[in-house]
């Protein structure tokens, strides 16, 4: 498939690597051409352009960058070429503020969630969250002792989040989905839960499993 990458941090470049890894034609946007330089050098088989270029160019948009910019870099990248297309979103809400305790600060609230907000202005497009609740280093073919991490995802769109479903079992993850997009009210929050041994304990190679 063809993938656009919205945003050019450590998850962006991780998910563009790993989609190009398992065979998808992968362009990523930026705001900074210039940022992703070095980048593009070790990996030549990505494609650099705008936030437009990535969204315009794809059959499926990876939305990864900061929560509090989240909207604008979708302005940015174009309502039109959102429409009707797959928008993984791998955001959260972190607020500007500093971890209480290794506990990071959100600007929503448990009665909304980033996804939400981006899906009722982006109405044309279907979001699906993943990709928010593990860190960069563990997205792609994750190795774990006790197996395959759980990913667990949400949309409204049944057809969308089985395209996402069947990505995460490609690389690596056993996907769960939690239902319409109002779920990622909890879906969102497993990043605090998931950066609290990072903070305090400097461990960040882990991730979360359903276990029945």
């Amino acid at each position: 498939m063809k993938i656009g990458i919205i945003g050019s941090g450590d998850v962006a470049r991780t998910l563009c690597a790993g989609f190009l890894k398992h065979g998808h034609e992968a362009v990523i946007g930026t705001r900074d051409v210039a940022k992703l330089k070095a980048w593009g050098e070790e990996n030549p088989n990505a494609k650099i352009g705008s936030f437009s270029d990535a969204a315009k160019s794809a059959e499926i948009v990876v939305l990864a960058v900061k929560g509090t910019v989240a909207s604008d870099a979708l302005r940015i990248a174009g309502a039109v070429n959102l429409a009707g297309k797959t928008v993984i979103d791998a955001t959260n809400p972190i607020a500007d503020a500093a971890p209480v305790n290794g506990v990071l600060n959100y600007f929503t609230t448990f009665g909304d969630s980033l996804m939400e907000r981006l899906q009722r202005e982006f109405g044309a497009a279907r979001f699906v969250k993943a990709f928010n609740s593990v860190g960069a280093a563990c997205m792609v073919d994750p190795k774990f002792k006790g197996g395959k991490p759980t990913m667990f995802i949400a949309g409204n769109d049944s057809a969308a989040k089985k395209t996402v479903a069947a990505i995460l079992t490609d690389f690596g993850w056993e996907p769960e989905d939690m239902g319409e997009a109002e779920a990622a009210r909890a879906i969102e929050p497993l990043c605090i839960l998931w950066c609290i041994p990072g903070f305090r304990q400097n461990d960040w190679v882990h991730a979360f499993k359903l276990l029945r």
